[in-house]
């Protein structure tokens, strides 16, 4: 590697070169990437409920309407982040990120207690108030990751928000190879494994999440694109482990291979950001060069002219500025801007567009979730063995992370290159979701294991199209709070599905069957139902609601399509050509003055 300095000689590399150039890595943008990636990789604990709530189940002697209930808390917790988003907005995002941290250990550590009968027996709403803690910590980190993230680069929102949800969506594997290797096959530990492991990596990158005053590059894309393909060599790993497990036994030394191999295939991208930051190290040591040519020119012709780029750079920060005339949000509540432009909360969320947004999301996520929630409790009463839950809640994962990937890289896609509008892609996902309901719904051989495939894509991808979608209709200046406006969608629709519709119908289903076997039943009693009959009604219904989602959706689609054809990042493109000169003025500045003083 070559650099030159103003810190070193030419083309050697000196203990300044070095010094500068590992300053710049570690408070650039990219660096704030790959730490994104790496807290999200540990934040996906809303994921794996049903890997240990049989042990919540037994333990406490819940019947499947009370679990439902207490993963309906879960699902409140992981998307009501209102305040989260209030927080961010006047706060920097480390301070959002150490109240996700602290919230995460408190939840999941009582938790634990509780599992492991270290405290008494709480009832069921102080279980459930756990499971809201704990679930609510990824509010705040999502808020803190992603609104973030989007901010540093908008004109790349799409892929940036699938990149970092399918880090999501692979946690859930990560954390369960590092819980076999750490504990073995305890699953009361797995509990304390979520406790304190995204605490502690949470913890670790904070101090480097923070808003950059984006200069975008041109190849801004392409790197993303590089994490992209190391995603994939993880996942397809992930995906090996996986199928290799269900085939033979591993012992804990082995699980230590396998998790080394994760934790190395994780910190991959390093090499992607060295990569980045060498090359706009290398443009800035050019421009230092230029800058000194041109200042020795100047004093042998005796010329006393003012700098040309310090001009330059007094100027610049008056280009590109968009000045707006700032309302209240008690204003003008039906009297919204243009889609695109920059609404207030009220604004956004009063807004038809908003109200269809929510209402499809409500049918898709719901049914989603009721479906992930329950995956133990379907592979019981549909007769598969442990070993194969197992398997289909790490398939879920997997493919949660592929949606989410695969969307961002898809509808970045289309809007582009056909101007196609986005929402489409949540008919899409509503119409595919009704094989995988309908394969539950009638116990197709074998067909847990594809409609776990099925579903945890359009889980996956689900996400990333609404947050995308909220922050091209409504701007991105309160996108902190709208963002999770739109994640109230799933706790809803997880009571209404979940609740109130799959745990009621399969106690239902419960109680016939012991009442068949001449068996008494009793309010708040453990119930445990065999067979398609359990969940069958249940999915049938999900099946129906999200035909319902995909019609609404439509509607919206018809609604946003001649906006879809508008070019959505003109703004930022332009500022991006702005904001690039004056970033280079201001490094050029700032680079001689330090070549001048040494």
């Amino acid at each position: 590697m070559e650099f030159s300095t103003a810190y070193g000689r030419g083309d050697e590399i000196s203990w300044g070169s070095m010094k500068g150039f590992s300053l710049q890595v570690l408070t650039g943008r990219w660096f704030m990437m790959f730490s994104s990636f790496m807290i999200m990789s540990m934040s996906g604990a809303s994921y794996i409920f049903s890997l240990y709530s049989q042990e919540i189940k037994l333990v406490l002697g819940y019947d499947q309407s009370t679990l439902n209930l207490l993963s309906f808390f879960k699902d409140l917790g992981d998307t009501t982040g209102i305040h989260a988003g209030l927080i961010y907005e006047v706060t920097p995002p480390w301070f959002i990120l150490t109240i996700g941290g602290v919230l995460n250990f408190s939840g999941y550590f009582v938790i634990w207690l509780v599992v492991t009968s270290k405290i008494a027996k709480p009832q069921v709403w102080q279980m459930g108030l756990y499971l809201f803690i704990g679930a609510n910590s990824h509010c705040a980190t999502n808020t803190g990751i992603l609104v973030t993230s989007v901010k540093n680069f908008p004109g790349s929102r799409g892929i940036v928000l699938g990149l970092l949800n399918g880090y999501i969506g692979l946690s859930a594997v990560i954390i369960t190879q590092l819980y076999y290797a750490f504990y073995g096959n305890d699953s009361k530990f797995f509990i304390l494994l979520m406790a304190w492991l995204p605490t502690a990596t949470d913890f670790l990158f904070l101090p480097v999440i923070r808003n950059h005053q984006s200069i975008q590059q041109p190849n801004d894309t392409k790197a993303f694109y590089k994490f992209l393909y190391l995603t994939f060599v993880l996942a397809g790993f992930l995906m090996y482990v996986i199928v290799v497990q269900q085939i033979f036994t591993f012992s804990q030394s082995e699980y230590y291979v396998t998790t080394t191999v994760i934790l190395l295939l994780l910190i991959l991208p390093l090499a992607v950001v060295i990569v980045e930051e060498h090359k706009i190290w290398k443009s800035k040591q050019e421009n230092i060069n230029r800058e000194g040519s041109q200042k020795l020119l100047a004093k042998s012709q005796n010329t006393a002219t003012e700098n040309p780029s310090q001009e330059k750079s007094s100027q610049a920060p008056h280009t590109g500025q968009f000045v707006q005339e700032k309302v209240s949000c008690w204003e003008n509540i039906f009297s919204p801007p243009e889609r695109g432009e920059d609404h207030t909360i009220l604004q956004a969320t009063f807004s038809l567009d908003m109200v269809l947004l929510l209402l499809t999301s409500i049918c898709s996520l719901g049914s989603y979730q009721t479906m992930v929630n329950n995956l133990s409790q379907i592979g019981i009463s549909l007769g598969y063995p442990a070993h194969a839950i197992t398997t289909v809640v790490s398939l879920t994962s997997i493919w949660i992370y592929f949606g989410k990937v695969v969307q961002g890289v898809i509808s970045e896609f289309i809007i582009d290159k056909h101007r196609v509008p986005r929402p489409l892609m949540l008919t899409s996902l509503l119409l595919l979701s009704c094989v995988g309901h309908l394969l539950i719904a009638f116990n197709v051989p074998n067909g847990l294991y594809v409609a776990s495939i099925v579903i945890g894509f359009c889980l996956g991808a689900n996400w990333p199209l609404l947050h995308s979608i909220i922050s091209e209709l409504f701007g991105l200046k309160h996108y902190s709070t709208l963002y999770n406006v739109g994640s109230l969608a799933s706790p809803i629709g997880s009571y209404l599905l979940n609740v109130g519709v799959a745990g009621y119908l399969y106690d239902r289903e419960a109680r016939s069957q012991m009442e068949a076997m001449g068996q008494k039943t009793s309010p708040g009693e453990e119930l445990n139902c065999k067979g398609e009959d359990c969940y069958k009604l249940a999915f049938i219904l999900m099946t129906a609601v999200c035909l319902f989602g995909a019609l609404l959706s439509l509607i919206l689609v018809f609604r946003t399509v001649q906006f879809y054809k508008s070019d959505l990042y003109k703004k930022f493109k332009e500022a991006k050509t702005d904001e690039t000169e004056t970033g280079e003025s201001y490094n050029s500045i700032g680079s001689s003055s330090a070549a001048n003083e040494d």
